[in-house]
Protein backbone atom coordinates (compact mmCIF):
# COMPACT_ATOMS: atom_id res chain seq x y z
CA UNK A 1 0.00 0.00 0.00
CA UNK A 2 1.42 3.64 -0.94
CA UNK A 3 0.46 5.48 1.91
CA UNK A 4 1.24 8.92 0.33
CA UNK A 5 -1.23 8.16 -2.16
CA UNK A 6 -4.30 8.36 0.28
CA UNK A 7 -2.85 10.45 3.52
CA UNK A 8 -4.02 13.63 2.33
CA UNK A 9 -7.97 12.60 2.21
CA UNK A 10 -8.35 11.96 5.69
CA UNK A 11 -11.98 12.95 5.76
CA UNK A 12 -15.09 11.48 8.06
CA UNK A 13 -18.59 11.60 6.71
CA UNK A 14 -21.58 11.42 8.35
CA UNK A 15 -22.09 7.43 8.35
CA UNK A 16 -23.89 6.35 4.96
CA UNK A 17 -26.48 3.61 7.56
CA UNK A 18 -27.55 6.91 9.87
CA UNK A 19 -31.26 6.46 8.93
CA UNK A 20 -32.90 4.53 6.25
CA UNK A 21 -34.02 6.19 2.93
CA UNK A 22 -37.81 6.10 2.26
CA UNK A 23 -39.03 5.85 -1.04
CA UNK A 24 -42.32 8.25 -1.73
CA UNK A 25 -43.90 10.09 -4.39
CA UNK A 26 -42.43 13.17 -5.36
CA UNK A 27 -45.46 15.62 -6.39
CA UNK A 28 -44.27 19.29 -7.18
CA UNK A 29 -40.26 18.45 -6.58
CA UNK A 30 -37.35 21.07 -6.94
CA UNK A 31 -33.91 20.71 -9.00
CA UNK A 32 -30.47 21.55 -7.92
CA UNK A 33 -28.35 22.53 -10.73
CA UNK A 34 -24.92 24.09 -10.67
CA UNK A 35 -20.86 23.88 -11.33
CA UNK A 36 -18.05 22.85 -10.21
CA UNK A 37 -15.08 24.74 -10.18
CA UNK A 38 -11.35 24.55 -9.64
CA UNK A 39 -9.41 27.86 -8.81
CA UNK A 40 -6.38 29.26 -11.41
CA UNK A 41 -2.79 26.92 -11.06
CA UNK A 42 -2.65 23.91 -11.88
CA UNK A 43 -1.26 21.04 -9.24
CA UNK A 44 2.02 19.47 -9.43
CA UNK A 45 1.45 16.32 -11.36
CA UNK A 46 1.92 12.89 -9.78
CA UNK A 47 4.24 10.83 -12.22
CA UNK A 48 5.23 7.38 -11.99
CA UNK A 49 9.08 6.12 -13.87
CA UNK A 50 7.52 3.80 -16.27
CA UNK A 51 11.12 1.10 -16.06
CA UNK A 52 10.53 0.73 -12.33
CA UNK A 53 7.28 -1.28 -13.08
CA UNK A 54 5.54 -3.56 -15.24
CA UNK A 55 4.81 -3.61 -19.16
CA UNK A 56 6.63 -0.36 -19.52
CA UNK A 57 6.24 -0.14 -23.22
CA UNK A 58 2.94 -0.63 -23.25
CA UNK A 59 1.93 1.32 -20.70
CA UNK A 60 4.01 3.39 -21.82
CA UNK A 61 1.59 4.12 -25.06
CA UNK A 62 0.23 6.95 -22.77
CA UNK A 63 3.46 8.64 -21.44
CA UNK A 64 5.57 11.70 -21.69
CA UNK A 65 7.76 10.42 -24.49
CA UNK A 66 10.60 9.94 -21.93
CA UNK A 67 9.78 7.19 -19.59
CA UNK A 68 7.27 9.03 -17.03
CA UNK A 69 3.77 8.10 -16.73
CA UNK A 70 1.55 11.04 -15.05
CA UNK A 71 -1.60 10.21 -13.30
CA UNK A 72 -3.99 12.41 -14.91
CA UNK A 73 -6.39 13.21 -11.63
CA UNK A 74 -7.60 16.78 -12.71
CA UNK A 75 -9.66 17.28 -15.96
CA UNK A 76 -10.61 20.87 -16.11
CA UNK A 77 -12.37 22.90 -18.68
CA UNK A 78 -11.53 25.91 -20.27
CA UNK A 79 -13.62 27.80 -17.88
CA UNK A 80 -12.52 26.16 -14.73
CA UNK A 81 -15.09 23.52 -14.30
CA UNK A 82 -13.94 20.63 -12.57
CA UNK A 83 -14.99 16.69 -14.09
CA UNK A 84 -15.37 13.53 -11.47
CA UNK A 85 -16.39 15.71 -8.36
CA UNK A 86 -19.38 13.63 -6.62
CA UNK A 87 -22.24 15.89 -5.66
CA UNK A 88 -24.70 14.62 -3.42
CA UNK A 89 -27.85 15.63 -0.95
CA UNK A 90 -25.52 14.24 2.09
CA UNK A 91 -29.01 14.27 4.24
CA UNK A 92 -31.66 13.32 1.71
CA UNK A 93 -33.83 10.88 4.09
CA UNK A 94 -36.94 10.44 1.27
CA UNK A 95 -37.87 11.06 -1.94
CA UNK A 96 -37.64 9.50 -5.31
CA UNK A 97 -36.90 5.76 -5.86
CA UNK A 98 -33.42 4.65 -5.63
CA UNK A 99 -32.67 2.34 -8.39
CA UNK A 100 -28.96 1.78 -7.87
CA UNK A 101 -26.71 0.09 -10.62
CA UNK A 102 -23.47 -1.55 -9.67
CA UNK A 103 -20.59 0.30 -11.21
CA UNK A 104 -18.54 -1.56 -13.76
CA UNK A 105 -14.85 -0.52 -13.89
CA UNK A 106 -12.54 -1.02 -16.57
CA UNK A 107 -8.40 -1.31 -16.63
CA UNK A 108 -8.02 0.25 -20.09
CA UNK A 109 -5.06 0.77 -21.35
CA UNK A 110 -3.17 0.69 -17.72
CA UNK A 111 -5.73 3.26 -16.21
CA UNK A 112 -9.15 2.81 -14.45
CA UNK A 113 -11.94 4.19 -15.91
CA UNK A 114 -13.94 5.89 -14.70
CA UNK A 115 -11.75 7.67 -12.23
CA UNK A 116 -14.48 8.37 -10.12
CA UNK A 117 -17.49 5.98 -9.23
CA UNK A 118 -20.30 5.80 -7.00
CA UNK A 119 -20.89 2.88 -5.01
CA UNK A 120 -23.52 1.49 -2.57
CA UNK A 121 -22.13 0.07 0.98
CA UNK A 122 -23.04 -3.98 0.48
CA UNK A 123 -23.65 -3.92 -2.51
CA UNK A 124 -21.35 -5.05 -5.79
CA UNK A 125 -18.64 -3.73 -7.97
CA UNK A 126 -17.48 -5.37 -11.25
CA UNK A 127 -13.85 -4.68 -12.42
CA UNK A 128 -12.92 -6.23 -15.52
CA UNK A 129 -9.37 -6.26 -17.64
CA UNK A 130 -9.37 -5.08 -21.01
CA UNK A 131 -5.61 -4.49 -21.43
CA UNK A 132 -3.29 -7.52 -23.19
CA UNK A 133 -1.20 -7.50 -19.54
CA UNK A 134 -2.41 -8.55 -16.14
CA UNK A 135 -3.38 -6.24 -13.48
CA UNK A 136 -3.69 -6.77 -9.55
CA UNK A 137 -6.64 -5.42 -7.89
CA UNK A 138 -5.98 -3.35 -4.22
CA UNK A 139 -8.26 -1.64 -2.43
CA UNK A 140 -8.80 0.56 0.73
CA UNK A 141 -11.08 2.54 2.52
CA UNK A 142 -9.48 5.77 4.18
CA UNK A 143 -9.96 8.19 7.32
CA UNK A 144 -7.89 9.44 9.79
CA UNK A 145 -7.92 6.22 11.41
CA UNK A 146 -5.84 4.44 8.57
CA UNK A 147 -6.63 2.42 5.57
CA UNK A 148 -8.29 -0.47 6.04
CA UNK A 149 -8.00 -3.51 2.92
CA UNK A 150 -11.28 -4.18 1.03
CA UNK A 151 -10.20 -6.63 -1.38
CA UNK A 152 -6.99 -7.59 -2.87
CA UNK A 153 -7.47 -9.88 -6.26
CA UNK A 154 -5.45 -10.50 -9.60
CA UNK A 155 -7.48 -9.43 -12.54
CA UNK A 156 -6.81 -12.06 -15.02
CA UNK A 157 -6.25 -10.53 -19.01
CA UNK A 158 -8.68 -12.50 -21.54
CA UNK A 159 -6.29 -15.48 -22.65
CA UNK A 160 -7.30 -14.54 -26.70
CA UNK A 161 -4.56 -11.42 -25.90
CA UNK A 162 -1.26 -11.95 -27.33
CA UNK A 163 1.53 -11.89 -24.65
CA UNK A 164 3.70 -9.87 -25.95
CA UNK A 165 1.87 -6.68 -25.51
CA UNK A 166 3.75 -3.27 -27.11
CA UNK A 167 4.02 0.20 -28.04
CA UNK A 168 1.46 -0.57 -30.82
CA UNK A 169 -0.88 -3.18 -28.93
CA UNK A 170 -4.58 -1.60 -28.64
CA UNK A 171 -6.75 -4.32 -29.17
CA UNK A 172 -8.84 -4.56 -26.28
CA UNK A 173 -10.63 -8.21 -25.09
CA UNK A 174 -12.59 -8.15 -21.41
CA UNK A 175 -11.02 -10.53 -19.37
CA UNK A 176 -12.55 -12.69 -16.88
CA UNK A 177 -14.31 -9.78 -14.37
CA UNK A 178 -14.10 -9.79 -10.89
CA UNK A 179 -16.69 -8.78 -8.55
CA UNK A 180 -16.43 -7.92 -5.17
CA UNK A 181 -18.90 -6.66 -2.68
CA UNK A 182 -18.16 -3.43 -0.59
CA UNK A 183 -18.13 -3.14 2.71
CA UNK A 184 -17.13 0.21 4.17
CA UNK A 185 -16.40 1.00 8.01
CA UNK A 186 -18.74 2.76 9.28
CA UNK A 187 -18.72 6.62 9.38
CA UNK A 188 -16.20 5.79 6.03
CA UNK A 189 -17.22 7.00 2.72
CA UNK A 190 -14.90 5.92 -0.25
CA UNK A 191 -12.35 4.54 -1.27
CA UNK A 192 -9.53 3.90 -3.38
CA UNK A 193 -8.86 1.14 -5.85
CA UNK A 194 -5.06 1.14 -7.22
CA UNK A 195 -3.08 -1.83 -9.18
CA UNK A 196 -0.48 -3.53 -7.30
CA UNK A 197 1.35 -4.02 -10.09
CA UNK A 198 0.79 -0.13 -12.35
CA UNK A 199 0.90 2.04 -9.08
CA UNK A 200 -0.09 4.72 -11.76
CA UNK A 201 -3.52 3.04 -11.86
CA UNK A 202 -5.55 4.66 -9.75
CA UNK A 203 -9.23 5.04 -9.21
CA UNK A 204 -11.93 6.09 -6.43
CA UNK A 205 -15.05 4.86 -5.49
CA UNK A 206 -17.87 7.06 -3.06
CA UNK A 207 -20.78 5.56 -1.36
CA UNK A 208 -24.40 7.01 -1.80
CA UNK A 209 -27.47 5.64 0.21
CA UNK A 210 -29.51 8.23 -1.87
CA UNK A 211 -30.42 8.73 -5.31
CA UNK A 212 -29.62 12.85 -4.98
CA UNK A 213 -25.93 12.52 -6.80
CA UNK A 214 -23.95 13.18 -9.35
CA UNK A 215 -20.70 12.99 -10.87
CA UNK A 216 -19.88 16.25 -12.59
CA UNK A 217 -19.84 15.92 -16.00
CA UNK A 218 -16.67 17.51 -18.40
CA UNK A 219 -18.31 20.85 -18.00
CA UNK A 220 -18.09 20.32 -14.09
CA UNK A 221 -21.74 21.01 -14.61
CA UNK A 222 -24.44 18.44 -12.03
CA UNK A 223 -28.39 18.43 -11.96
CA UNK A 224 -30.23 17.18 -9.17
CA UNK A 225 -34.19 16.73 -9.89
CA UNK A 226 -37.65 15.61 -8.04
CA UNK A 227 -36.08 16.72 -4.58
CA UNK A 228 -38.99 17.14 -2.38
CA UNK A 229 -38.93 20.75 -1.16
CA UNK A 230 -37.11 21.14 2.04
CA UNK A 231 -33.40 22.39 3.71
CA UNK A 232 -30.80 19.58 3.16
CA UNK A 233 -26.96 20.09 2.74
CA UNK A 234 -25.30 19.54 -0.22
CA UNK A 235 -21.76 18.47 -0.50
CA UNK A 236 -19.13 18.47 -3.30
CA UNK A 237 -15.92 15.88 -2.96
CA UNK A 238 -13.38 15.41 -5.19
CA UNK A 239 -10.66 12.70 -4.59
CA UNK A 240 -7.54 15.19 -5.91
CA UNK A 241 -8.29 18.29 -3.83
CA UNK A 242 -8.62 16.50 0.20
CA UNK A 243 -11.34 18.94 1.18
CA UNK A 244 -14.87 18.56 0.97
CA UNK A 245 -17.00 21.78 0.64
CA UNK A 246 -20.84 22.11 1.99
CA UNK A 247 -23.65 24.17 1.32
CA UNK A 248 -27.15 24.65 3.52
CA UNK A 249 -29.86 24.32 0.74
CA UNK A 250 -33.57 25.21 0.62
CA UNK A 251 -35.54 23.22 -1.86
CA UNK A 252 -38.89 24.88 -3.25
CA UNK A 253 -41.16 23.01 -5.16
CA UNK A 254 -41.11 23.05 -8.97
CA UNK A 255 -38.12 26.16 -8.43
CA UNK A 256 -34.75 25.51 -10.05
CA UNK A 257 -31.96 26.40 -7.38
CA UNK A 258 -28.74 27.28 -8.69
CA UNK A 259 -25.86 26.37 -6.59
CA UNK A 260 -22.13 26.66 -7.41
CA UNK A 261 -18.94 25.18 -5.65
CA UNK A 262 -15.35 26.39 -5.94
CA UNK A 263 -12.23 24.28 -4.64
CA UNK A 264 -8.88 25.60 -3.91
CA UNK A 265 -6.26 24.30 -6.66
CA UNK A 266 -3.77 22.12 -4.79
CA UNK A 267 -0.25 24.10 -3.98
CA UNK A 268 2.91 22.60 -3.41
CA UNK A 269 4.49 18.82 -3.34
CA UNK A 270 1.55 16.56 -3.24
CA UNK A 271 3.58 13.58 -3.38
CA UNK A 272 7.10 11.14 -3.83
CA UNK A 273 6.07 10.84 -7.22
CA UNK A 274 6.89 13.56 -9.55
CA UNK A 275 8.83 13.68 -12.61
CA UNK A 276 12.79 14.08 -11.52
CA UNK A 277 16.23 13.57 -13.47
CA UNK A 278 17.95 11.17 -12.92
CA UNK A 279 19.90 8.88 -14.70
CA UNK A 280 20.03 6.01 -12.59
CA UNK A 281 16.00 5.39 -13.58
CA UNK A 282 16.64 6.56 -16.78
CA UNK A 283 15.44 4.38 -19.86
CA UNK A 284 19.37 2.82 -19.90
CA UNK A 285 19.18 1.73 -16.77
CA UNK A 286 17.62 -1.53 -18.31
CA UNK A 287 20.87 -1.95 -19.62
CA UNK A 288 19.25 -2.41 -23.86
CA UNK A 289 18.29 -0.03 -25.73
CA UNK A 290 14.51 0.91 -25.00
CA UNK A 291 12.16 3.26 -26.58
CA UNK A 292 9.16 4.01 -24.69
CA UNK A 293 6.42 5.91 -27.57
CA UNK A 294 3.62 7.46 -26.67
CA UNK A 295 1.21 6.14 -29.15
CA UNK A 296 -1.63 6.68 -27.50
CA UNK A 297 -1.78 10.01 -25.56
CA UNK A 298 1.38 12.01 -25.42
CA UNK A 299 1.22 13.52 -21.80
CA UNK A 300 2.73 16.44 -20.26
CA UNK A 301 3.50 17.54 -17.03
Amino acid sequence: MKATLVSALLVLLCASTAWPYEEIEVRDGGTITGKVRMTEGKPVSKAYNLITFPDPVYCGRISTGTGWRILDEFSVSPDRGLKDTVVLLIDARKGKPFEFVPPTIEARDCRFLPFVSVVKDRAEVRVVNMDPVFHDIQAYETSELGPRVLFNTPLPMNPKHVRDAGSESHEHLAGQPMIEVIKLTKNRRFFVMQCGFHAYMESWGFAVDNPYYMVTDKEGEFSLSDVPAGEYTLVAWHPGVGTMLEKKVSVSAKKTLQIDFTFESPKGRRSVHEIAENPRFGLEALGKSLEIPATLQLQTP
